[in-house]
């Protein structure tokens, strides 16, 4: 085995599920990054700093779960559109020769991005590309998200991003729950009555509106809206990313699909955001950056790491 001189990790609690390193460690084979390793670290929030001042320069960087995306953020410089936005990182960029945001000197800089909201359009895009469809430019598509928690902030990041979509509709059982969804839509899209927030009573009348609808309510709590789409035997024409993969397919991914529906389980989510961070952290290929104006730029994905990560992804589901 060659010796490891750089290495990365996912940080978070509980950690033990994350599927990263499966991801991470096949980019770096199909790389030719020999002495490249990536790890899984068990780190509160209570534990960050601690763990941060006992890392040496072979760190290149760090993959941040919930709660930890917002807990780096005194440690680190937002460099991209979404980091800044939202204030939420879930990839931390190590600089060895720069000082740390908050002025210990004993942390390196280090650059934060939100690989999050890429990997949900890179998932719709691959979705589209596959099928040979190309969706509307004009803001005149309805997105809907079910759920309203932290995914769904970044959830709405993408549908805003997106040229097809005018209006997103939130499903939630507690509509007051995220105070910053609806200064977000009204600040990205350009309908004066950009967003609306509906409890789960009217989600199929939603859902069948939608061009583009994710849910971002984890384990079986989509169950629930799978029975009524199944029972209502209303039509559904747009494309579904259900954030769950374990079970998969969801309950709600059969539905819709029975109901006429095109759906996307959340590993392409995860394989996108996880090849993002790749090239971030090694700097083996063709990362987003933002321009001047904030927009992010396009790139072009590696057929060959997606390939690789992918197949190391589904052999581990």
């Amino acid at each position: 085995m060659a010796e490891i001189n750089h290495r990365c990790a996912v940080l978070g609690r509980p950690i033990a599920h994350s599927l990263s390193p499966v991801l991470h460690n096949a980019a770096y084979r199909a790389l030719h990054l020999d002495d490249w390793f990536y790890d899984r670290h068990e780190v509160g929030e209570d534990d960050l700093e601690r763990f941060l001042k006992g890392l040496d320069p072979t760190w290149a960087g760090l993959s941040l779960t919930m709660p930890l995306k917002k807990t780096i953020q005194p440690y680190g410089l937002p460099c991209d559109r979404w980091s800044k936005e939202l204030m939420v990182a879930n990839t931390a960029v190590f600089d060895w020769k720069g000082a740390c945001r908050n002025g210990d000197e004993s942390l390196p800089a280090i650059r934060l991005y939100n690989t999050d909201v890429r990997g949900i359009e890179l998932a719709f895009e691959h979705s589209y590309d596959a099928r040979g469809s190309r969706p509307v430019s004009d803001h005149s598509c309805d997105a809907v998200i079910i759920g309203n928690g932290n995914t769904a902030t970044s959830a709405l990041a993408a549908c805003v991003g997106m040229p097809a979509v005018g209006h997103v509709t939130v499903i939630a059982r507690h509509p007051d729950k995220n105070p910053t969804l609806e200064p977000l839509a009204r600040k990205f899209l350009p309908d004066g009555d950009p967003i609306g927030i509906v409890t789960m009573d009217h989600a199929v009348e939603a859902l069948e509106k939608a061009t583009v609808a994710i849910n971002t309510i984890p384990g079986h709590a989509a169950d629930s809206i799978a029975a009524q789409l199944s029972t209502s035997g209303r039509p559904m024409r747009g494309t579904l990313l259900d954030v769950v993969y374990d079970p998969r397919p969801t309950e709600l991914m059969k539905a819709w699909r029975a109901q006429g529906g095109t759906a996307i389980g959340g590993e392409e989510m995860l394989l996108y955001q996880a090849m993002v961070q790749v090239w971030l952290m090694t700097g083996a290929g063709n990362a987003p950056t933002s321009n001047a104006s904030g927009a992010e730029t396009r790139f072009e994905l590696d057929e060959g790491l997606e390939h690789a990560m992918r197949a190391a992804l589904e052999e581990a589901l």
